[in-house]
This record gives structure tokens, C-alpha cells and sequence, in this order.
């Protein structure tokens, strides 16, 4: 089966590697790709907001099944575009998408379905937003309801912060993801990350995770993207997992099919870990990023029918095999992230990689031959192990091993899990 991957960051490398292995995979292109990508596949100059073009490409090369990467293309429907056209495609629709689309639509569904999470309020009027925080007081969180590239969240310790996150959202800071906004609890507990297969019917558990927002060590500085993670998380206990499963993941299936728009695609969940139990904080509708590339580094599985069942409804008996090794990723970030940074720095050199380690490319390019930083989060350096402090040892002996003098990396990931 040929394969058309969409996408370019860390999440596409490492979907694209594990995919290169499937004995069930003829060629593999990515759309963009990125340079790491282009080890194992053909990297095509295709715009995924250009439907059309995806699928006249399809067609030429007689792709049988697309797997979309990125949250934007399919909060714009191109999952949909593709099943008109009858590709087979790993994602779901824009109206399942909506989960990660829109929290506001998200947590109406998890009233309607009696799903566990933070009480909240939605507005789309400044005002009536700001009146609602002076109630309630602080803290409290105010998130944009629109995609915002992970920025969109504010968790604000003070009335004064929540009230320019507030401003913030409806001044147009966040490019239209801000015209609604949705404010809730603050919820108390620690995080972690659980993933699910679905085929609109059934979930199949695909891992756990654990991250890290912050930029700088010791959960200091400002939100990222995620500057780090580790699988699984020792905090998602069968009892944990299986009670997330029953309260949250399989009626929020139930609540997408009962309005006609069920969910096929990777759910990923971010749950708080309160004493009441797991609660949602929110639904991605893809992988997350870089917890998927610790997932991959310990799926034993073949990636590729696995994706495909869930794709055509066919969940039903499919088991996954994992190494019981936990993984480590370590991202390398241009200096200055998550603000300003300087583009197009060089990279000297990467080391090799051994058995269980992969650096994956999430912002690199080529230019003139030579590789460099075009991106915020550059690199992420990925390592399997026995336990999770020599997974630690592993893979920041990789990144010392990286010649760029313009990264930066945060030296305590994974600390949580090794005490």
C-alpha cells in the first residue's frame, strides 16, 4: 500500500519512521516533510489546505490510504475531502474534529454526557467574561475556544491575569482562535496523557504519557508547546487507565455518534488526576507532539494496518503489542522560544544513533545542502531503556552529542517519574 503522511514537525518524523518499517508499506510521501522525514520518504511541495490538489495527487500516484498529522488540516475538513473522494484516511472529520476544534462544543458534550471535568462557562462578550472571573476569583483558567497552536490557554494565578487573558482573546491576539472563550475551575491534581485508537465504534488503549509545558527547568517560564516527555505514565495505573476509559473516553464515542460525527482517529485526552478521580482537561484529535514519538519508539506493533482498521471501522479484535522499556524524548529549541528566535541557525552535526535512540526533525530545512533551525522546537532526541533514569542518561547523552550552538533544552525531563 502506498501512503501519503501530511504534515512536517517531530509527530510526522516519527510516524513516518514507524511507518517505513511495515511490511504492508510500498512507498511512503509526506507532504511537506522535513529533512529528517526525507530519510524514509518522498517529501512532496503539497498544501494541505488545498484539498484538491491532496487528492489529484492521490490519484497520480495511486495512493491507497492517507494518515493526516497535524490538527489544522483536519479542523478544516480535509479528512472529509478525502473520504468524498473515496481515499481511505486516518483522521477524523471536521465535525468529529471539533473536540479539539472548539472547547466550547467540548465541554457542552461532557455536560450532555456526564463526562468528569472542570465546571465552566462559555462567552463571546468581553464583559460578561470579566464579570464571571470577579465572582468567582482566582485561580482560574480562561482558554481560547479556537485552535491556537497550544497558546490559547491561560492559567491565571490573579483576577488582574485572567482579566488580560480575557482582553488578550477578544483583541484578536490569538487570530480568531479568541471570538469565544471558555472559563473554568482550575482543577488540582497532576496530568497525564492517554491515548486511544477509534474506528467511530470502539477505543483501543494506545499508550500513555506525560509531558512538559514549560520552558525551562524545575516547570518554570512560559507555556510550549512541550519541551519534553516520557511513556508511559506511571500515574495511568490499569485501575486509572480502565476508570478514564469508562467515565470519559467511551462516552464522549457515544456522545459524537448520537450527533452524527463519530470519531475516527487517534483521541487523545489530557486528563487531570484529581482526588475525585481523572477528569478532562481537553481532546486532541491527533497525536500528541512530542508525546508520539515516545509512543513510537515503544510500539512493538506494525503502525500501519493498525491505523488503517481504525480508519475503515475495523477496530474489532485488533491487540498492540509495547515494549515494556519506558522512552524518553528531549526537545532541543531554538534559543528564545516560545517568543522570538533566529532562524535558519546551523546545525554542525548530529551523533549517530544506536539501538532504542532516534533523533527526530521537527523544525529543520535544508538550505544550500546544509541543515538548519527553521523552527521553534528543532529536535527531538529520543531514547529507550531499561528504566527510565538510564533512558534519561541515553538520550541526553544524544543531545550533548548535537552541534548547535543556538538550542537550548531543559535538563530535568522526566524527573517526575524518577522519584
Amino acid at each position: 500500500m502506498d501512503v501519503l503522511l501530511i504534515g512536517s514537525g517531530g509527530r510526522e518524523h516519527a510516524l513516518a519512521w514507524k511507518l517505513a518499517r511495515s511490511p504492508d508499506l510500498g512507498k511512503l510521501f509526506a507532504a511537506p516533510g522535513n529533512p529528517g522525514i526525507a530519510a524514509v520518504a518522498e517529501c512532496v511541495a503539497l498544501d494541505p489546505t488545498d484539498h484538491d490538489a491532496v487528492i489529484a495527487f492521490c490519484r497520480e500516484k495511486g495512493i491507497g490510504f492517507v494518515v493526516v498529522g497535524p490538527e489544522v488540516p483536519l479542523v478544516a475538513g480535509l479528512a472529509d475531502a478525502l473520504t468524498d473522494a473515496s481515499i481511505p484516511v486516518f483522521g477524523p472529520s471536521a465535525a468529529a474534529a471539533r473536540l479539539e476544534g472548539s472547547k466550547g462544543f467540548t465541554k457542552d458534550l461532557c455536560t450532555l454526557q456526564n463526562i468528569p471535568t472542570a465546571r465552566y462557562q462559555r462567552f463571546t462578550e468581553s464583559d460578561a467574561a470579566k464579570d464571571y472571573i470577579q465572582r468567582e476569583g482566582a485561580p482560574i483558567v480562561v482558554k481560547a475556544d479556537g485552535l491556537a497552536a497550544g497558546k490559547g490557554v491561560t492559567v491565571a494565578a490573579t483576577i488582574e491575569e485572567a482579566l488580560a487573558a480575557i482582553d488578550d482573546c477578544f483583541a484578536g491576539a490569538l487570530a480568531g482562535a479568541g471570538i469565544e472563550v471558555v472559563v473554568e475551575e482550575c482543577m488540582e491534581g497532576p496530568e497525564a496523557s492517554l491515548f486511544c485508537l477509534c474506528d467511530g465504534e470502539r477505543a483501543i488503549l494506545f499508550g500513555t504519557a506525560e509531558d512538559h509545558k514549560r520552558a525551562y527547568d524545575g516547570d518554570k517560564g512560559p507555556n510550549t508547546g512541550g519541551m519534553g516527555a516520557y511513556s508511559p505514565s506511571y500515574l495511568m495505573t490499569p485501575e486509572m487507565t480502565e476508570r478514564a476509559m469508562a467515565e470519559i473516553v467511551r462516552p464522549t464515542l457515544a456522545g459524537m455518534r448520537a450527533q452524527g460525527a463519530p470519531f475516527r482517529g487517534v483521541l487523545y485526552a489530557g486528563l487531570m488526576l484529581t482526588k475525585d478521580g481523572p477528569k478532562l482537561i481537553e481532546y486532541n484529535v491527533r497525536f500528541g507532539d512530542p508525546e508520539c514519538q515516545v509512543l513510537m519508539m515503544r510500539l512493538e506493533s506494525d503502525l500501519l494496518p493498525v491505523l488503517f482498521a481504525a480508519a475503515t471501522g475495523s477496530l474489532d479484535g485488533v491487540s498492540l503489542d509495547w515494549s515494556d522499556e519506558p522512552a524518553v524524548t528531549v526537545v532541543l529549541a531554538s534559543k528564545g522560544y516560545p517568543g522570538a528566535y533566529e532562524k535558519n541557525t546551523p546545525i554542525r552535526s548530529l551523533p549517530d544513533v544506536g539501538e532504542g535512540e532516534m533523533i527526530f526533525h521537527a523544525g529543520t530545512s535544508l538550505i544550500h545542502g546544509e541543515l538548519v533551525a527553521n523552527g521553534g522546537r528543532v529536535l527531538n532526541v529520543t531514547a529507550r531503556a531499561a528504566d527510565v533514569a538510564q533512558a534519561v542518561e541515553k538520550a541526553y547523552a544524544l543531545v550533548d552529542g548535537v552541534e548547535w550552538s543556538e538550542g537550548f533544552c531543559r535538563r530535568d525531563i522526566a524527573h517526575r517519574a524518577r522519584h
